[in-house]
């Protein structure tokens, strides 16, 4: 009893109703709120970010309209690809593969879907892919630490028992709880685990960010390599089911595989671009602020005459060229 007097209570709500005069109701499930609450918080830390590079203010949203959706649809699409005996067998309703509501978003397909969606945002509005993903790197470590909050109010893939006394408390019929266990039996709490490890990995990412200028892609590449060493920790203490290749979990084969990736792009693009960035927009399409100064060298008539274009009409043929 006096771990249980320390332990971590589960949430005794996970959703609330929303009733329309008797027409209609809505059911608001909390591990939604989380995960809209974090793809705001990622959308305005990654907005600010790209326009202290000189990024126009607000580009950010032609991005994520591309990248959000493709990232819901990439999650949707890795979850049910790797819990095939979830969905994949005899009499199965395969529209339950598309029922998103009912649980089943996994990170990683939302980390490809994202990527997906970002390179065709950011082509349309032109900014650089490796920009959008610097400004990006540690917003996504917010926005998952966010969204974990609703793996607590769903009382989901928490980990293995434990006598630590910040144990998470899970109800016996709870359908995850381990057959032949004790009422009372704690679990790791893996949601606050990574909660954790995310935001420390924020200050890590932005603190190297600054001491050795990581630019071209390195802050992802970072963001790869911390997220992944995390995940493949707590991924292989949970107990909830997953595809095992090898002797090792799916997600855990994922985790790897960020780490590997992230120390390739830090190589590689330390390698290919060890100056400073130039410009957030690719060649042709930056972006004048309206405010921007411009000076004339009277003395330069030359110049002047090749270029009669007035800067108002720049900014507004490459602002049009963005759209």
């Amino acid at each position: 009893m006096s771990l249980l007097s320390a332990s971590i209570p589960s949430p005794e709500w996970s959703f609330f109703d929303l009733h329309f005069f008797d027409l209609a109701t809505f059911r608001i499930h909390a591990y939604a709120l989380c995960i809209l609450a974090g793809i705001i918080l990622a959308t305005i830390i990654t907005s600010r970010r790209l326009t202290k590079r000189g990024a126009e203010p607000g580009v950010v949203l032609d991005i994520i309209l591309w990248a959000v959706p493709l990232g819901i649809v990439g999650a949707r699409i890795y979850h049910v690809l790797t819990h095939p005996g979830d969905y994949f067998f005899e009499g199965a309703d395969l529209l339950r593969t598309l029922y998103i509501w009912e649980g089943g978003n996994a990170i990683f397909g939302s980390l490809l879907g994202g990527a997906v969606g970002a390179y065709i945002g950011c082509r349309l509005a032109g900014i650089r892919f490796w920009t959008f993903a610097d400004a990006v790197a540690p917003a996504l470590l917010v926005a998952q630490a966010t969204g974990r909050l609703g793996n607590w109010f769903n009382k989901e893939l928490f980990g293995l028992p434990t006598t630590l006394p910040w144990g998470l408390e899970i109800e016996p019929s709870n359908l995850a709880f381990p057959v032949g266990l004790p009422a009372d039996t704690l679990f790791h709490p893996t949601f606050l685990y990574e909660i954790i490890w995310n935001l420390v990995g924020v200050a890590v990412i932005l603190y190297l960010e600054r001491k050795f200028r990581l630019r071209f892609g390195q802050s992802l590449g970072l963001y790869l390599i911390w997220y992944g060493l995390g995940r493949s920790f707590f991924e292989s203490i949970r107990i909830d089911p997953s595809e095992i290749y090898f002797g090792i979990r799916t997600n855990v084969w994922a985790a790897l595989a960020a780490i590997v990736l992230g120390l390739v792009i830090i190589l590689v693009q330390r390698h290919r671009h060890p100056g400073l960035e130039p410009s957030p927009y690719v060649p042709g399409r930056e972006w004048i602020a309206p405010d921007a100064g411009v000076e004339f060298d009277d003395s330069d008539s030359e110049s002047d005459d090749n270029n009669t274009e007035s800067p108002e009409a720049q900014a507004t043929s490459t602002s049009a060229s963005r759209l």
